[in-house]
């Protein structure tokens, strides 16, 4: 979900990211990882944007993890491949607090090779940073404040100022769905106007992953529960036939699995359909 977020963050308002990582307002462009030569790693994580002259490799993460250096210099080569002549800029954005040491690694060494990239800590970042730009407002209670709620009602403060209301309803959805990283969702929905985030496309997405989730849920539950029905009413049926054998209640809950209280009332429904 959060891969999702930032990933339309960075491509819906390229040129806020342009002017906070490559100090240049330049407006960048989608670069698809099926354009690389190679299969893609974890595409669903990655951002490539690019521009005539420069592509900007992201990665963000909740979680450290290991093979992140390994990553960026592959796609370091990739990029290189396909667009020799291009510069490249790469970083990966951790938008949780770690004490893993993995979150200051910022080179892939192997034997005589070293690629180097960027990594950036939001809780290390100036809150000011993430307040003049619209895309980056979702950001801002991640960054270097020592009032989360504070600074998400700044945060509201400047979305409702903004009079696209696409752009106000996207900015406000994906500045929920960050902030619960950090912040009680019922904190944020008394901050965060919920009726401004539902026209989304963020919030329409979710929605939908929802609302699929939830039939996947209800055919795997029903299909269990079906199983489980079958299988009942398969020992029922065998209790029923050693009902009318003659054999010992205990004998029959053996067998089954029902319990007494089940083959009792077997029993006693047995009795009084061949009274009648």
């Amino acid at each position: 979900m959060f891969d999702n977020v930032c990933k339309f963050l960075a491509e819906s308002f390229s040129s806020d990211f342009a002017t906070w990582l490559l100090n240049e307002p330049i407006t960048l462009t989608e670069l698809s990882p099926s354009e690389l030569s190679l299969e893609p790693i974890r595409a669903d994580a990655l951002i490539l944007l690019q521009s005539d002259q420069i592509v900007l490799h992201l990665e963000f993460q909740t979680r450290p993890k290991g093979d992140i250096p390994f990553r960026m210099s592959d796609y370091r080569l990739r990029v290189y491949r396909k667009f020799p002549r291009k510069k490249m800029r790469q970083v990966v954005i951790y938008l949780q607090p770690s004490d893993s040491e993995l979150v200051y690694q910022t080179e892939f060494v192997l034997e005589n090779s070293r690629h180097r990239f960027d990594v950036i800590r939001l809780w290390e970042q100036p809150t000011e940073l993430f307040l003049n730009s619209p895309g980056l407002l979702p950001f801002a209670t991640l960054s270097q404040t020592n009032d989360q709620r504070r600074t998400l009602e700044q945060v509201a403060e400047v979305i409702e100022a903004i009079k696209d209301t696409r752009i106000r309803s996207n900015v406000a959805a994906s500045t929920a769905l960050l902030s619960g990283l950090v912040l009680n969702k019922d904190l944020i929905k008394r901050i965060l106007r919920s009726d401004i985030m539902r026209e989304s496309v963020i919030y329409q997405d979710i929605l939908q992953e929802g609302l699929k989730e939830g039939i996947e849920q209800g055919i795997e539950q029903g299909i269990e529960q079906g199983i489980e029905q079958g299988i009942e009413q398969k020992a029922q049926d065998v209790a029923i036939k050693m009902i009318n054998k003659g054999i010992n209640l205990e004998i029959i809950v053996d067998v089954t699995g029902l319990t007494v209280e089940q083959v009792q009332k077997l029993q006693a429904q047995t009795e009084d359909t061949q009274t009648e």
